[in-house]
């Protein structure tokens, strides 16, 4: 792998579904989506509910690959956490007793109180951990979006495009692609780079991204996204190389 240098006005091209994504580094981020202890930890809330929790760690190996060359290419990452204020006054009622668990959100967990910012289970893996000068969304909610400045700060950055990564594929993952989608973001969504505690969701929540000519937004895969960074860097890098090759 070559450093990612000088990325202002590179354009990759990454052959993906419905079609090609096409996007400047210098006007795209990658967004990563929830990757917390609690949700992908053994032991954590999401064990204790009951859920595979290797089905959402496969995608740890991925995004920490893409996590890493992004950072070479010194692109900007920002972070998400879901979680709530320590005293839940962000905590609408309906979400506080949704699903009639002898534990819910607020309550003492595997790694403290579930779902709440500052405790163990609501910060994010160590494989993935947020860079001092990296942007970590907290939202109480399941979009990034909502209640939060991510869209301020994605104007202020003038970004444009989002490589969206994370768990899950059909709750945070969709609702964070959906709610860009409707600002005017395009969104690619590496399918490695995404899980669900539940197969099937997986493979229909990625359909349904890119259903009806990318309704929502794009589907690839990692190594496709690598190699489309890799080969933009060299052919801007080295120019009269490439054109030699030709």
């Amino acid at each position: 792998m070559i450093p990612l240098t000088m990325t202002t006005n590179v354009t990759a091209i990454v052959e993906a579904e419905p079609y090609s994504f096409e996007f400047d580094l210098d006007r795209t981020a990658l967004l990563i989506i929830d990757m917390q202890r609690d949700f992908l930890e053994p032991g954590g809330f999401g064990e204790m509910l009951g859920n595979d929790v290797s089905q959402l760690r496969g995608t740890i190996e991925p995004n920490r690959r893409l996590l890493a060359t992004w950072r070479a290419a010194g692109l900007p990452v920002l972070h998400t956490r879901e979680g709530h204020r320590p005293d839940l006054s962000d905590l609408p009622h309906s979400k506080k007793v949704r699903g009639r668990g002898t534990s819910s959100i607020g309550d003492p967990g595997p790694m403290g109180r579930i779902l709440v910012r500052g405790e163990a289970g609501h910060d994010i893996i160590q494989e993935l951990y947020p860079l001092p000068e990296e942007p970590v969304i907290d939202k109480p909610g399941k979009g990034a979006f909502f209640a939060t400045d991510l869209h301020a700060i994605l104007q202020n950055r003038r970004i444009e495009k989002l490589i969206v990564t994370g768990v899950t594929t059909e709750v945070c993952v969709s609702t964070t692609v959906r709610e860009a989608n409707d600002r005017g973001y395009d969104c690619l969504v590496p399918a490695d780079c995404v899980a669900s505690y539940f197969p099937e969701f997986q493979e229909t929540g990625l359909r349904m991204i890119k259903a009806q000519g990318g309704i929502f937004g794009w589907v690839s895969d990692s190594e496709k996204l690598l190699q489309a960074l890799v080969t933009a860097v060299e052919a801007h890098l080295h120019p009269l190389t490439n054109q030699t090759k030709k």
